[in-house]
């Protein structure tokens, strides 16, 4: 039994990424342990047969493995800047509509039943209707950054980086904005920080 709290997690991962940030933000003292996801350990697969990260396993033996859970159960310890004024429905649309064409605009190789463009296409509704928000206010749901912009930016992040050029010369500049924002703070800059991979302890 794990005598703190250890969270299985992979640097790139946006999931991970956002369960980090929120782990950051409240303080909480975890065990970090970086997998490769090509050799996932027996220890996070005993924990969490689904093999996904991030996996946070709590000294009782708790076991929480849904990303958003992960946040709740950090921010609900504490939350000192408010991130749960926001809302998590955003973040549950972008997971279920946005997510889907980010991976195949990310991979469209894989994808060969449309272009790369298409694909993109897609993924621009989502980030229209975010652009809209910033346009209202400061956060996607609140007058400051919050649970709901957290949530998302690794995402967005993602969807960035797969064509710079394109992303940085859109028309969202609110969006393009926020982003750079929340990439450039030290909070996100420190949950980046690359760790080795985890060894289990040799028996």
């Amino acid at each position: 039994m794990v005598s703190q709290p250890v969270l299985y997690t992979f640097r790139r991962c946006p999931y991970a990424i956002r369960a980090r940030l929120a782990i950051a933000i409240s303080q909480q003292t975890v065990e970090y342990r970086e997998v490769l996801l090509r050799e996932k350990p027996e220890a996070m697969l005993a924990a969490s047969p689904k093999g996904t990260v991030p996996v946070l396993v709590l000294p009782g033996g708790q076991v929480i493995d849904e990303s958003l859970d992960i946040m709740g159960w950090a921010l609900s310890l504490n939350d000192p800047k408010h991130w749960l004024a926001g809302d998590t429905e955003l973040i549950q649309q972008c997971d279920r509509e946005f997510k889907p064409w980010l991976d195949r605009y990310k991979y469209a190789d894989r994808h060969p039943d449309h272009s790369v463009e298409y694909y993109r296409q897609q993924g621009e509704r989502f980030l229209s209707l975010l652009e809209g928000r910033l346009l209202q206010t400061t956060g996607l749901s609140a007058n400051h950054l919050s649970i709901t912009d957290y949530g998302i930016a690794p995402f967005v992040r993602q969807f960035a980086h797969v064509d710079r050029d394109w992303f940085y010369s859109s028309p969202y500049s609110e969006l393009i904005r926020w982003l750079n924002n929340i990439l450039g703070s030290s909070l996100f800059r420190s949950v980046m920080n690359k760790r080795a991979v985890w060894q289990p302890a040799r028996k």
